[in-house]
C-alpha cells in the first residue's frame, strides 16, 4: 500500500492529510493560525505562523497515521492562491506579513490600470480582471511600501512567492524557489497562452524578474523535503492551487464537468479542456492544472465570502457556537423570513467585480430572529452561486448537467438543498469532501508511479449524497430577483 501526504495550506488553517492509494483519508490534523486586520479592508497572515503550523501539522499526521517519512510515495500541496510573501533569500524570513487574496488595499491602484484602458489587454494575456483580489498589485505594494524593499528585489536578494512557493521553500531548505502554472495564472503576471511569466504584465506592475519563482508543472518532482520530520527524503511532487486542486480531485477531466468547493470563499471551477474560454461574463480564465507536457484550463467564478459567513455569524454576532450549529438554527424557520444578506465583508466577487461593495442585511422587520438571519446567511451562499453557474453557461454555452460540491460547508445538508432549488438541477457531494486535499495528492501519485492515468483516478470517485431540485422555477426565479434588488444595494458602498 502507497501512501500520499498533502498539505493544505487554507485561509484559515493548514491542514495535513495522510492519504492512501484508494484515495482514503488515513489520518487528518489541522491548526488554525491568526487573521490580522490592520485596517478596515486590509487582510494579512504571519508567513512564519503558516509554516511552523503546516510542518506541526505534516508531523501530527503522519504519528496519527503510524507512519515513517519513508513510507511515503511523495508530497502533495495545495493553498491558498493569491496570497503574497515577499522573503531574504539569504534568511528566508519575510520582509512583512503576507497579504491574503481577501486584502483590498490595492483596489485604487486597479482603478488606476482600469482608467488606463489596461484591463482588456490583462484580460487577454492572464485571463484575469484587474481585481485587488490577485498576487500582482499585492507583490507591487510590497515593494514600493517595504523599506528598500524594490531595490533589493531589483538586486535579487528578496523571493517572492504565493503560499505553495512559500512551503515548497521552506521544505527544502531554501533549495527550490518554484511554483506551478496553476498558481503562476493567478499572479496577473503569467501569460496563459505562453505559460510563461508576461513581460508586459511585469513592465505594468512594476514588477522585476528576479524575484519571480521558476513555473513548473503541476504534477512532476519539485524536490525533496528535508525538514527534520522527514528524517528520509521524500518527493514533492504535485502542487496546485486549492481550487484547481478540488477540481482534479472531483475526477472533472472532461470538458464541461463542473465542481464548487464551499471553503471561506465559494470557487466554482468549468473544466474547459486544452483550449482557454475567454469570458464574457466576467469569469476568470485560468489554468487548471499542466500534466504530461500539456496545459489545461478551466472558466471559475470566486466568491469572496462563503464558508466565512458562517464563522461571521459565530464570532461577530455570537448567534452560534460553533460552526456545525447553523444547519439547525436556519433550519428552525421555514424560510429567512424576507430578509437578504448580502456578505460583501470584502468586497464582491464574480460576476460582480466590485471592491467597493460592503455587507449588507435588508428586509428586517421587528418578527425577524437570530434563526432568519443564520438562514439568510445559508441563502447568501447559494444565491452567489447561482449567479456563477448563470454567468458560466453564457460563457460556455454549456447546460449544466449536476453540480460536484465539496469542501467543509458541503456537509451541511440544508445548504445544499437549497443550492439545488435555486440551481433547478441536481447537487452531488463528494465521498471525500476534502478533495482539495485529495487532488494535490493525486498529483503526487500520478508523478511518482502510485497511478498509472486519470482513469484509475476517476474510477475512485464516489458521491455520498444526491440533492434534487423541490420548488419549481418559477419560485427559485423570484427569489433570486429579491436578492439581485439586494445586492444593488450593497454595491459601492466605500468611496
Amino acid at each position: 500500500m502507497a501512501f500520499l501526504l498533502a498539505l493544505d495550506q487554507g485561509t484559515t488553517s493548514s491542514r495535513a492529510i495522510v492519504f492512501d492509494e484508494q484515495g482514503t483519508a488515513v489520518s487528518t490534523a489541522q491548526k488554525e493560525f491568526a487573521q490580522i486586520f490592520p485596517q478596515a479592508g486590509w487582510v494579512e497572515h504571519d508567513a512564519q505562523e503558516i509554516w511552523a503550523t503546516q510542518i506541526s501539522v505534516a508531523a501530527e499526521a503522519l504519528t496519527r497515521a503510524g507512519l515513517s517519512a519513508r513510507q511515503l510515495a511523495g508530497i502533495g500541496i495545495t493553498n491558498q492562491r493569491e496570497t503574497v510573501v515577499l522573503w531574504d533569500r539569504k534568511t528566508g524570513q519575510p520582509v512583512a506579513n503576507a497579504i491574503v487574496w481577501q486584502d483590498r488595499r490595492t483596489a485604487a491602484f486597479c482603478d488606476e490600470l482600469r482608467r488606463a484602458g489596461a484591463e482588456r489587454e490583462v484580460q487577454a494575456r492572464t485571463g484575469l480582471l484587474l481585481d485587488p483580489y490577485f498576487s500582482g498589485t499585492k507583490l507591487r505594494w510590497l515593494l514600493d511600501n517595504v523599506a528598500g524593499a524594490r531595490r533589493r528585489a531589483e538586486n535579487g536578494e528578496l523571493a517572492f512567492g504565493t503560499i505553495d512557493t512559500w512551503l515548497i521553500w521552506n521544505l527544502t531548505g531554501g533549495a527550490v524557489h518554484a511554483t506551478d502554472a496553476s498558481n503562476a495564472s493567478r499572479t496577473l503576471l503569467y501569460n496563459i497562452h505562453t505559460g510563461e511569466w508576461d513581460e508586459e504584465m511585469l513592465r505594468l506592475l512594476g514588477v522585476p524578474r528576479a524575484v519571480l519563482p521558476e513555473v513548473r508543472a503541476s504534477s512532476g518532482l519539485f524536490g525533496e523535503a528535508s525538514h527534520e520530520v522527514f528524517p528520509a527524503p521524500v518527493p514533492i511532487a504535485g502542487v496546485a492551487g486549492d481550487q484547481q486542486a478540488a477540481l482534479f480531485g472531483q475526477a472533472c477531466f472532461t470538458p464541461g464537468l463542473t465542481k464548487n468547493t464551499y471553503g471561506t470563499g465559494c470557487f466554482m471551477l468549468m473544466q474547459t479542456g486544452v483550449q482557454p474560454v475567454a469570458s464574457h461574463n466576467r469569469l476568470l480564465t485560468t489554468v487548471a492544472w499542466q500534466t504530461d507536457g500539456r496545459r489545461e484550463y478551466a472558466l471559475e467564478g470566486s466568491v469572496f465570502i462563503g464558508g466565512a459567513v458562517v464563522q461571521w455569524l459565530r464570532d461577530g454576532l455570537g448567534l452560534i457556537r460553533s460552526a456545525g450549529e447553523v444547519e439547525a438554527l436556519a433550519g428552525s424557520v421555514a424560510d429567512s423570513h424576507g430578509v437578504f444578506l448580502v456578505p460583501a465583508f470584502t468586497g464582491l466577487g464574480a460576476p460582480h467585480w466590485d471592491a467597493y461593495a460592503r455587507g449588507a442585511m435588508v428586509g428586517i422587520t421587528r418578527g425577524v430572529t437570530a434563526a432568519h438571519v443564520a438562514r439568510a446567511a445559508l441563502d447568501s451562499i447559494a444565491f452567489q452561486v447561482a449567479d456563477l453557474v448563470e454567468a458560466m453557461h453564457a460563457d460556455s454555452g454549456i447546460e449544466l448537467a449536476e453540480l460536484r460540491v465539496d469542501g467543509g460547508a458541503s456537509n451541511n445538508n440544508l445548504l445544499l438543498q437549497i443550492q439545488a432549488d435555486l440551481l433547478g438541477v441536481p447537487v452531488v457531494r463528494a465521498a471525500v469532501t476534502e478533495t482539495t486535499a485529495l487532488g494535490a495528492a493525486y498529483l503526487a501519485g500520478l508523478a511518482t508511479g502510485v497511478y498509472d492515468g486519470r482513469e484509475s483516478i476517476a474510477a475512485r470517485w464516489r458521491a455520498s449524497g444526491r440533492f434534487e431540485p423541490s420548488i419549481g422555477r418559477d419560485e427559485a426565479e423570484a427569489r433570486r430577483r429579491r436578492w439581485s434588488r439586494a445586492v444593488e444595494r450593497a454595491k459601492g458602498w466605500e468611496e
